[in-house]
């Protein structure tokens, strides 16, 4: 039997074998690497909360929806890249392989350059159409600013990541993002705690930690003797590559848009409760945001799984991919969820002192952790579609039954004073889940048969 060799054994075959040991091995290493980035995150909100109140506290919150928004858009054509490139290795096309990995790593590069742009010119004026209250308007600006200069390395980071996902390696990222994120708290407490830069110290920090990140991905790849070797001597648009990035990313760039746009106008309702909330929807959406990563891991496999499936045209193991992740996504949302249940006033004592901000992130957690296994399940259905090829329809059907519905209940029924509170705001989240998941199994069932059909 051939020595496997250092190079291939971050590399999975998800065209044979067991689905669930070979899915739980990719989606271990992604689910602990999602978990880590958010516990790096938790540190820059409990260091800034602890030492320099809650009004520091609400400006890096109130940003949290906004950064989701213009970042969703760019980091949806990594999917494209993913599924591409997945593909390719699947169906053993080296050649394309390599183009489209240098393709996909020129476009972070611009993706991020552009991101630099809008996040630093239009800042102020996006955060006033937010309604962030005014108490903290300055500094969430400020926060805003120093963040987006460390776009292009984010960009270069997660499209680098996905690349490394389409061949089953999702353990180097983890140990980069680890290293990273050490950095990035060692730097938060020196820049908040010992030189008082308050969220100047939180930006500046996780941009530094950025960079090396996308240093470390680069460096990988560049060392690389296989397709998705990276050399920086043949970064170039291939035109071929480029539409079929877009076909699948752009769909999932404006799905991500058009979730994060609903949650910029929660946020923004949110916003007119006034700080307290606002502070005490922050740390529970980090606290939450563990559960999603978590589940996260899941619709990721369920997008390189299908894809490397498609390319070897072993169109069988298709459903059982769907399966297999289905029962994952949904056991680690209700373990997860409940959980944070649970132990919700404890996990919101570390990020602020204030009874009433732990009250008023209670209430988020209570309906939407509660029910988060519904987002999982909804996200792993769009997994298989877009590892299909199929990423116009999902995105169709989110818009409709996520986005749409969210908006109708903020401009209709919120604005009634019988349904006026936060807690009516929050559950417009498991309601449109509900809907959105039926309609993508719909969809996934009427595209198998059509699959079946031509077999």
């Amino acid at each position: 039997m051939e020595k496997k060799t250092e190079r291939n054994s971050y590399e999975i075959d998800m065209c044979s074998g067991p689905v669930l040991r070979k899915m739980l091995f990719f989606t271990l290493p992604l689910m602990c690497s999602g978990i880590l980035q958010l516990l790096f995150n938790a540190a820059d909100i409990i260091v800034v909360g602890k030492f320099a109140g809650d009004n520091s506290l609400a400006a890096v919150g109130s940003n949290a929806a906004l950064i989701s928004l213009l970042t969703n858009f760019f980091i949806g054509l990594s999917i494209g890249g993913n599924v591409l490139a997945a593909h390719f290795y699947g169906a053993k096309q080296e050649n394309d392989l390599r183009e489209t990995v240098h393709t996909a790593m020129l476009i972070s590069v611009c993706s991020g350059i552009l991101l630099t742009l809008a996040g630093c010119i239009g800042a102020g004026q996006i955060l006033v159409w937010m309604q962030t209250p005014q108490e903290v308007a300055d500094l969430a600006v400020l926060y805003l600013r120093i963040y987006f200069l460390g776009m292009t390395a984010m960009m270069v980071y997660n499209f680098g990541s996905a690349i490394l996902r389409a061949i089953g390696d999702t353990r180097r990222p983890l140990y980069y993002l680890s290293a990273a994120g050490i950095v990035n708290v060692v730097l938060n407490l020196l820049f908040v705690i010992r030189f008082r830069m308050g969220v100047a110290g939180v930006g500046l920090a996780t941009v530094i930690s950025q960079c090396i990140s996308a240093f470390l991905i680069v460096r990988c790849m560049m060392r690389e003797q296989s397709g998705i070797r990276l050399e920086l001597r043949r970064l170039y648009i291939h035109r071929d590559k480029l539409v079929k990035i877009l076909k699948i990313g752009l769909p999932a760039s404006f799905q991500g848009i058009l979730f994060s746009l609903s949650n910029v106008i929660i946020q923004a309702s949110v916003n007119s409760f006034g700080a307290v909330t606002v502070a005490g929807n922050s740390a529970a959406a980090n606290i939450e945001g563990f559960v999603y990563v978590a589940m996260n891991s899941f619709y990721q496999a369920a997008i390189s799984f299908t894809s490397q499936n498609v390319g070897a045209a072993k169109h069988g193991r298709i459903n059982r991919i769907l399966y297999t992740a289905e029962g994952c996504v949904a056991v680690v949302g209700l373990v997860l969820g409940s959980a944070a249940v649970f132990c919700g006033k404890e996990l919101l004592s570390l990020y602020t002192s204030s009874p009433a901000v732990i009250e008023a992130g209670m209430k988020r957690i209570r309906v939407v952790c509660g029910t988060y296994a519904l987002c999982g399940m909804m996200d792993v259905v769009v997994g298989s579609l877009r590892g299909l090829g199929h990423s116009v329809l999902p995105m169709i059907v989110s818009l409709v039954g996520a986005c749409g519905l969210r908006l109708l209940w903020i401009f209709t029924f919120f604005r009634m004073e019988r349904f006026h509170s936060v807690t009516s705001l929050y559950l417009t989240y498991p309601v449109t889940w509900i809907v959105t998941f039926a309609a993508h199994i719909f969809c996934f069932i009427l595209i198998r048969k059509r699959m079946k059909r031509k077999e």
